[in-house]
């Protein structure tokens, strides 16, 4: 593929990606998929090639690659067509460990990040809670400083890699929601060991997303180390917004690539069925509707790769990557959908990919902030923006 963004490395980079995952995962995606998880061997295969750590600063092991490096992996590990393993991996390598590499001090590092880059340590976010999720000033668990620990209690629900991480990086209300945008203050990070005495986990089967192993995790009265906090007491909330224009860049890169492989197995299929003595690929009505769905697509891609491209440049593009994930995860609805309509009942059963990406497309629309509040991100500032030549009290 010609552009811009990508030169003879990031091509290069792309075949060796794309020749590790068709060795070493296509061929058994599907038995994870069926038991839930992500064997360990296979955290180690990816940290042995330095997939795990490709931002991350080379004093942990990382790459210290350029952005559009994570957008080939990504691209990659999209068009594997199994979402359970690309949110095992992002959430691992661009959520959960970001935070470490962002704000993280040098013991959390070195006793967590480092593992992690290497595949030996197996991270989770947990932020999400039964009763708030996009509203973080709705979250309830509390930790509350103990001398030397502090003590956690609550509960996290939709946890990717929760049933078989090794830490946690948690959300957690170490303050009263007081002054300021609401839920600025009072929210902290905090690594929690999945061995500590007071930490249950509960798996949870989802619609899509196997292999993701997603779980409700449990702080019953856990003694967390005060070293385990990341970064600042109470500015939690800080970087989870930062952390979240990232993680939404990431959901809009993986629907580009699993959109890629639905458009391939499309193709496949109606080029080799045949209905009354013609392949389907030559009837007109469905010509003219992958027409569109690949022109869509080809439209997300640009969105996307832009969107990167002024992440690179150190902008923080939270409309843009609102308006990526947006655009990006309900289109791949849209052609999950069309691909299993067209493929009749070929695509229905349960084994197909048409049936798998339907049901993987549509998570991504909900995690890192549902289309609902994309749409309420994108549209204030559209709204609120101030127009053109507007003086200051135009602007007020």
């Amino acid at each position: 593929m010609r552009s811009p963004y990508f030169d003879d490395g990031h091509r290069e980079f792309r075949a060796e990606v794309r020749a590790f995952l068709t060795a070493e995962v296509m061929p058994y995606a599907a038995g994870w998929e069926e038991r839930d998880t992500v064997p360990a061997h296979v955290w180690k295969q990816f940290g042995e090639r330095g997939l795990l750590g490709l931002l991350h600063p080379r004093a942990v092991g990382g790459g210290e690659r350029d952005l559009f490096t994570s957008v080939v992996f990504l691209e990659e590990l999209g068009r594997t067509g199994f979402g359970g393993l690309r949110a095992a991996v992002s959430v691992h390598a661009y959520m959960a460990t970001q935070y470490l590499s962002m704000v993280g001090g040098q013991e959390l590092r070195g006793a967590y990040l480092v593992p992690a880059v290497r595949g030996e340590s197996l991270a989770a976010l947990a932020i999400t809670e039964p009763g708030a999720g996009a509203d973080l000033s709705g979250l309830g668990t509390t930790a509350v400083r103990d001398g030397d620990r502090f003590m956690v209690t609550g509960t996290k629900s939709m946890v990717s890699n929760g049933m078989t991480a090794d830490f946690f990086v948690t959300a957690v209300r170490t303050g009263p929601v007081t002054g300021g945008p609401r839920g600025t203050t009072g929210l902290s990070l905090l690594v929690i060991d999945a061995g500590l005495p007071g930490v249950g986990r509960a798996g949870r089967r989802t619609l899509g997303w196997r292999s993701a192993g997603t779980a409700t995790v449990t702080f019953d009265a856990v003694r967390v180390p005060a070293g385990g906090l990341i970064g600042r007491l109470d500015h939690g909330f800080y970087y989870l917004m930062r952390g979240l224009q990232l993680e939404r860049l990431v959901a809009a890169t993986l629907a580009v690539g699993g959109m890629d492989r639905t458009l391939d197995e499309l193709r496949a299929f109606l080029r080799a069925r045949d209905v009354g003595g013609d392949a389907l690929a030559r009837k007109q009505a469905l010509v003219h509707r992958v027409a569109d769905l690949a022109t869509e697509l080809a439209a997300a891609r640009q969105l996307v790769h832009h969107t990167a491209w002024l992440f690179e440049q150190g902008e923080l593009p939270a409309v843009e990557c609102s308006m990526a994930k947006l655009h990006t995860t309900e289109l791949a609805c849209r052609l999950a959908d069309t691909a299993l309509q067209l493929q009749g009942s070929h695509g229905y059963l349960e084994s197909s990919f048409a049936a798998r990406a339907q049901r993987d497309a549509r998570a991504a629309t909900i995690a890192a902030g549902p289309s609902e509040v994309m749409r309420d991100v994108i549209g204030r500032a559209v709204l609120n923006r101030p127009a053109p030549g507007a003086g200051p009290a135009a602007r007020t």
